[in-house]
């Protein structure tokens, strides 16, 4: 990965982050000639202001960024990254006004405002650099922002160069960069080995469906992360009208997401036992795709009567839990791009979440909390069984009606988990519109969250 920080010789210019409740009392301390400059470039120290002061000459004195109100800074996060995108070229080191509280988000913030998806267009790149502060954890950091610019490239790549075969060498080329290890269960083997579901989904495609295993890790607890990796999802035979398939390179965003989070805990060294499995397809139509009413049998045995063929998300990851509860680890989280209705319960921004273990819960609600990565509880509603059982098989994997989507999906795919604690995470994966450190496109979600906790429970 390149060096996300500012080169450690280059020139540094002072950076003041000023609030406007601050701004009165700072100019007070100020020169003649520094207060008209402000006043003149109109600076009033709102959020996503920024100010470069130069010296008599014209060379850079110092800079200034907005830090808003209390009021205005709850509607957002990364803050200081919103200034940062408007500073001229240079280093830029923070000296004054940053609350020691957030200056960990802030300077993650910072780093992220840096992305670009630039693998087909040359996009200009941001112009400041931030001087890596001297009382943060910097490595840690950069760690966090590679893993979620992973995560942001592999979602934000089109489906012709993100297959199921390309997610697999980005899966190897993570495991060769930690040593890691993988294996890779492709095409009929799949049927060989027992995972009939990933194979029924996958094989109407000419990209064969395959199963991504990933394991690092020796000691400290059993954690296994299955990511939803459907490349691309046309609906199979319930085709999706085409302004519902234009996104449809984001439905591996699971996949994605976990194989951030990977990236950070392994450059973390966390103690951990760490499995990462991925069942990558992709939906298509062709004479062999699965059909509506067709009744298929999962790894586990249980029969599911197929009521959509674009709720097949649940289908490869029933495999997939399935088989990580063989092992029984101590936990197991699943993410996945599953459901529009949780998008239109809780928008892009949030991530809903299901988990019935009281202290997972407790430790992941302070981590978003702290980290500015939202969250939001759902319930595994048990009286809502009754909707995915329907009369010919054990399982439905679309009931009718359109009520409750997102939890009947999440109690779908809790029967395929028996005795670890089980997080599933219903995410978006995608960011609709600009916002300071988070442009346009793919977008990690709840991962630096899960890095928190996971990393507690390693020390535990």
């Amino acid at each position: 990965m390149t060096a996300l920080f500012a080169p450690t010789d280059a020139p540094e210019t002072p950076l003041h982050v000023i609030s406007q409740d601050e701004l009165g009392g700072w100019l007070e301390q100020q020169s003649d000639e520094l207060r008209a400059w402000v006043t003149a470039n109109g600076f009033g120290a709102r959020l996503g202001q920024a100010l470069l002061v130069p010296t008599p000459d014209g060379s850079p004195d110092m800079a200034l960024a907005g830090y808003g109100t209390q009021s205005s800074r709850r509607r957002g996060r990364f803050h200081l990254a919103a200034a940062a995108v408007k500073l001229p070229e240079g280093a830029y080191r923070v000296v004054t006004g940053l609350p020691k509280a957030e200056a960990e988000v802030e300077v993650l913030g910072w780093l992220l405002a840096g992305y670009r998806f630039d693998r087909y267009s040359k996009t200009q790149a941001m112009a400041a650099s931030l001087v890596a502060p001297d009382d943060l954890n910097t490595r840690q950091l950069e760690t966090i922002a590679e893993g979620e610019m992973l995560t942001r490239d592999l979602i934000n790549t089109p489906s012709n160069d993100m297959g199921p075969a390309e997610l697999e060498k980005e899966a190897r080329d993570l495991t060769h960069a930690h040593g890691a290890d993988i294996t890779v269960i492709a095409g009929d083997a799949l049927l060989d080995q027992n995972f009939p579901l990933i194979h029924t989904v996958g094989r109407a495609s000419d990209r064969a469906p395959r199963l991504i295993d990933i394991t690092w890790g020796t000691t400290g607890p059993a954690i296994t992360l299955v990511g939803k990796g459907v490349c691309f999802d046309t609906g199979g035979l319930n085709l999706k009208p085409g302004a519902s398939m234009g996104l449809m390179k984001k439905d591996m965003g699971g996949a994605a997401n976990v194989l951030g989070l990977g990236h950070m805990l392994m450059a973390s060294k966390t103690d951990i036992r760490l499995r990462i499995l991925i069942p990558a397809v992709e939906n298509a139509v062709s004479a062999n795709a699965f059909r509506p009413g067709d009744v298929l049998c999962s790894r586990k045995g249980l029969s599911v009567e197929i009521n959509n063929t674009d709720a097949e998300g649940r289908l490869v990851l029933a495999d997939a839990l399935a088989y990580a509860q063989e092992a029984d680890p101590e936990i197991i989280i699943s993410m996945a791009t599953l459901t529009g209705a949780a998008r239109v319960a809780v928008g892009p921004d949030l991530a809903p979440y299901y988990c019935d273990d009281p202290r997972f819960v407790a430790d992941l609600e302070a981590a978003a909390a702290q980290h500015h990565d939202p969250v939001w509880r759902m319930p595994f509603h048990a009286p809502y069984e009754a909707m995915i059982e329907p009369d010919i098989a054990d399982l439905d994997n679309a009931p009718k009606g359109g009520f409750a989507g997102s939890i009947t999906a999440a109690l779908f795919l809790r029967r395929f988990v028996e005795s670890s604690t089980y997080a599933h995470f219903d995410i978006y994966g995608w960011n609709p519109t600009d916002a300071p450190g988070r442009p346009k496109g793919g977008v990690g979600q709840a991962t630096r969250a899960l890095l928190d906790v996971l990393g507690s429970l390693s020390r535990t």
